[in-house]
């Protein structure tokens, strides 16, 4: 029975992914964001779960790529694709039809969850934009959108430009070869862990001081730091 337990949790997260795509094309957001943090929660205790009880396997790999790619690959895309139609008459952009290249992002992620299990340099870090943080970027601007964050949602949300930018910058992000760190802390040393303790006091200080409207930032600035550490290092 206990082979079953983390393919029950990749299945719950397929599951709540699937309910929370519908519930972002019906506009239903805080139902969504709630079905997507119990996806970033089944997606880090089934790969938990398997460690502890010692039953990895490769039918859970397998399962864990196809619920990844409903969650984190086609959910993001619907968040994107209903904030660009809720901008249509306000763009110069005026079909509709052209908010579906938003889903360029799902064959992106579909690209990176297919790269990300044939590469065995990614077992403690990432390379590239892991699919779950990109789409808690997606999450951020929808918390944007339901709070109605003064000023962040004209610069955001309500800016056409920014969101089509959003394409090819989260495309590139996720199968590009950029190193960035995990978040699973290696220990209390500095060393190899430098990044990590930069990232976490300015992401504590930014979600005290901004709330839910810190979440997209909290991305940009991981993105950022990992910009800045791989340059820093390669210089040495």
């Amino acid at each position: 029975m206990k082979n079953h337990i983390p393919n029950a949790l990749t299945l719950l997260n397929v599951f709540c992914g699937s309910c929370a795509l519908v519930s972002i094309l019906n506009e239903r957001y805080t139902e969504g964001v709630f079905f997507l943090v119990v996806c970033l929660i089944a997606d880090f205790l089934d790969g938990f779960v398997a460690r502890l009880l010692n039953v990895k396997s490769e039918m859970g790999k397998e399962l864990d790529s196809l619920a990844d790619m409903v969650s984190f690959g086609v959910v993001p895309a619907a968040i994107l694709y209903k904030l660009l139609k809720a901008n249509v008459g306000f763009t110069f952009v005026e079909q509709p039809n052209y908010a579906l290249l938003s889903f360029i992002i799902t064959a992106f992620s579909c690209y990176r969850l297919a790269k990300f299990n044939l590469d065995t340099r990614q077992s403690e870090s990432f390379i590239g934009l892991n699919t779950p943080t990109n789409t808690l970027f997606f999450v951020g601007l929808l918390f944007i959108k339901i709070n109605h964050f003064d000023g962040l949602e004209d610069l955001t949300v309500n800016n056409p430009a920014f969101l089509y930018a959003l394409i090819p910058i989260s495309s590139y992000l996720l199968i590009s070869e950029i190193p960035m760190f995990s978040l699973k802390i290696k220990g209390l040393k500095w060393a190899g862990n430098e990044a990590f303790f930069i990232y976490a006091p300015v992401a504590l200080l930014l979600v005290i001081l901004m709330k839910t409207a810190a979440i997209a930032l909290l991305v940009v600035f991981y993105v950022l730091i990992n910009l800045v550490s791989n340059s820093v290092f390669a210089k040495k």
